[in-house]
């Protein structure tokens, strides 16, 4: 049972300085797992036991006796949708129909798979770097390039057309925003109409695309129905380019701002390029603070008795910059071992997308970097557009010139 005694902390935390996680993290990993209130939405405000320490992350996130159903009394939500009788996509449901639901993907993220897509990115990628050739400087890498590559990336792989790229990143932008809950809820219900008359049209119309196999292979089958396919399209569409997006933003960002850490990632023809973006995503971390569990059992984690029912908010920050784990976090070193940081999670939720957004991101900075050698930032330091909102951080805009 949570102790209401002690101290309570309104989560989420804030970044006092754009280029470091918020500073309560650091304060808070010297301890056991503290308490937090979370913030009313679409669920009632309540407290939750936040998770800091790489060790108990890594635990939180593998135990099964850790829900992610968001249908359960009393779950926790971080992010806000419309209320439903259904979970708004297998992310936010336990196995064993989590692992159903995910296995219909499956094959579309194999290493193998994603190898075969090497040839159809790059070429997408030269493109776009063309596009930014013929922009007056100086010009927005995110909106000429970083938004533009993973969001037409998985838009094709979806079977979504190109002409509605506009559409669902605007749709998908102020969903993840999460700063006005009434615009949040129409851009979900604005998404979700959008990918279910997409779906049925994929039925009668079957295309070589993701959402023609699920539209043939499980829904022609009755082994989902249309909510649940467009429950799926949905966050491999929401969750396949926002997060690399940002990803490849801030990577370029890190490059600018050291020269020296950019001379030597891409010397030898970019031979360190994957090393870093491991570590910029662990320096990062840019899923913020978008994963929330409750306890089904009475537990111990981190030193702390939890009881069955009890909220627990998992900090990817927080575990990633764990200097027991990774020594001297706050500096991107591309020689350290990264292989345990968590930014794509880990046990039965790790993304299955991971290999899709790494060839793009190792693809991106080598190819940008190729082509533009004397890329730089046109704006000081301290006039960076971070995105200051929430759930996955990442830039507004990124002005460079060349």
């Amino acid at each position: 049972m949570i102790d209401t005694r002690q101290s309570i902390l309104d989560w989420p935390f804030v970044r006092q300085c754009p280029m470091k996680p918020p500073p309560e993290l650091a304060e808070l990993r010297a301890k056991p797992p503290c308490v937090v209130r979370i913030p009313a939405g679409a669920t009632p405000e309540r407290l939750a036991w936040l998770v800091t320490r790489h060790a108990d992350v890594q635990q939180a996130l593998k135990d099964p006796r850790m829900s992610a159903d968001e249908l359960k009394p009393g779950a926790p939500v971080r992010i806000q949708l419309p209320p439903g009788d259904r979970p708004s996509s297998f992310l936010r449901m336990d196995d064993p129909e989590h692992n159903r639901l995910r296995s219909m993907i499956a094959t579309e993220f194999t290493a193998r798979r994603v190898r075969g897509l090497h040839q159809p990115v790059q070429a997408l990628i030269d493109d776009l770097l063309d596009g930014l050739a013929e922009r007056p400087r100086p010009a927005d890498l995110v909106d000429a390039f970083s938004q533009r590559l993973p969001s037409l990336v998985i838009a094709r792989l979806l079977g979504v057309p190109d002409t509605q790229y506009d559409f669902f990143v605007d749709r998908t932008r102020v969903l993840l925003s999460q700063e006005d809950l009434a615009a949040a809820y129409t851009a979900y219900m604005d998404l979700t109409a959008f990918l279910r008359e997409l779906a049925l049209v994929k039925r009668e119309k079957p295309e070589d695309d993701l959402m023609s196999r699920l539209a043939t292979r499980h829904m022609a089958t009755g082994a989902i129905d249309v909510d649940q396919l467009v429950g799926i399209a949905r966050l491999v569409l929401v969750a396949g380019h926002e997060t690399t997006t940002n990803q490849i933003a801030l990577s370029v960002l890190s490059l600018l701002l050291d020269p020296e850490l950019k001379d030597q990632v891409l010397a030898d023809d970019g031979k360190l390029v994957p090393a870093f973006l491991e570590e910029s995503m662990r320096y990062w971390s840019i899923s913020q603070d978008a994963i929330l569990r409750m306890a089904t059992e009475d537990l111990e984690l981190g030193g702390v008795r939890m009881s069955a029912g009890d909220a627990v908010v998992i900090s990817i920050p927080g575990a990633n910059h764990d200097p027991g784990m990774f020594p001297d976090p706050e500096r991107i070193d591309v020689l350290r071992d990264t292989s345990e940081h968590l930014q794509w999670g880990k046990g039965p939720h790790y993304c299955q997308g991971a290999p899709l957004a790494r060839l793009e991101m190792e693809l991106a900075i080598k190819a940008l970097f190729r082509r533009f050698p004397g890329l730089r930032l046109n704006c000081a330091r301290e006039d960076i557009p971070f995105r200051r909102a929430p759930i996955f951080y990442g830039l507004t805009g990124l002005p460079v010139t060349w």
